[in-house]
């Protein structure tokens, strides 16, 4: 995999970023798993992203990823250029008005909702109860406790794969939920959010609720992803899950954990193949029980090892 690092070879000059080859995923996403980036870059700013994507030959894949709370990378690795945003320059957080904050990419989403509180903002809490950081929130709509960032977004900055800036307003995000129709090459720098006037005992009172309620019913000390499905309309994922007899379920060192059953845990020493063979097998029984078929919530990437794909539920 080093030939690629090897082949760009002065085309990158300039980059300040730290650029390597053969970059293991599995110590970057918190299942633990995965095979390597064939080739794995963290620009310094926005400046050195822009530069590094302007002089990224087009037909290498792009992949960003986040701190890979909700990312399973497959066991063959990620072809072309994975990035991650270094927390030095994409992780700062400024109020910016009475009620608005600016944010970095790669700041993590507890983050936010400290900045907010002592600010004095209120509406941002439930980002406490969120594992990722603000690039992945931004992407997926990310919620909790019945708020979601389409509500507290004012606008996103990004740039594009030739290295060229945007600002979207929300409704060019087109949001929905856990979803967003903003195009798969940019690559999300920073957002805008806004808040509501709050005392800040009364947001600190709701962040602990959302704390509360994560260690109660979540596997939070475990190696998860977060919610493995998305909620069906009409009713929870677990609840299907749990009906079709998946509570505990286990292939191999995965399993969906005891106690909540939308959570897949690496027990230890499971593989990619083992976590998303296990997803697919509760996809079946799901659909085979109620007639649901469940959505991953969890993103799946890169490559399989060779005889070792992974049927979809929807095509067996």
């Amino acid at each position: 995999m080093t030939a690629l690092l090897e082949r760009l070879g002065d085309r990158l000059s300039g980059v300040r970023g730290r650029l390597s080859a053969d970059a293991s995923m599995g110590k970057l996403t918190w299942f633990q798993v995965g095979g390597p980036a064939e080739l794995f870059f963290q620009p310094a700013d926005e400046e050195d992203l822009a530069l590094f994507l302007e002089r990224l030959p087009e037909e290498i894949p792009v992949l960003v990823v986040g701190v890979g709370s909700n990312l399973l990378v497959r066991d063959g690795g990620i072809a072309g250029a994975v990035i991650r945003l270094s927390a030095k320059g994409f992780a700062g957080v400024e109020q910016i008005s009475d009620h608005r904050l600016r944010a970095g990419a790669a700041l993590p989403d507890k983050r936010l909702a400290a900045a907010a509180l002592e600010a004095g903002i209120g509406g941002l809490h439930f980002y406490h109860g969120i594992p990722g950081a603000v690039g992945g929130a931004l992407r997926m709509n990310a919620g909790a406790n019945g708020v979601e960032t389409a509500e507290r977004v004012v606008e996103v900055h990004a740039i594009d794969r030739k290295g060229r800036r945007h600002v979207l307003t929300k409704s060019e995000m087109g949001y929905a939920y856990r979803h967003s129709e903003a195009p798969e090459g940019l690559i999300f720098t920073g957002a805008i959010f806004e808040g509501v006037p709050a005392d800040r005992d009364e947001i600190r009172a709701r962040m602990d609720e959302v704390q509360t309620h994560r260690e109660t019913v979540q596997p939070i000390r475990e190696k998860t992803g977060g919610s493995t499905f998305k909620n069906p309309p009409g009713t929870s994922a677990w609840k299907e899950i749990d009906r079709a007899g998946c509570r505990g379920l286990t292939v191999g060192g995965a399993q969906m954990s005891q106690m909540h059953c939308n959570f897949m845990i690496n027990t230890g020493g499971a593989t990619a193949f083992d976590l998303e063979t296990l997803g697919e097998t509760v996809r079946q029984r799901v659909r085979a029980t109620s007639g649901i078929l469940l959505d991953w919530e969890i993103k799946r990437l890169g490559r399989f090892e060779p005889g070792r794909d992974v049927m979809p539920a929807d095509s067996q």
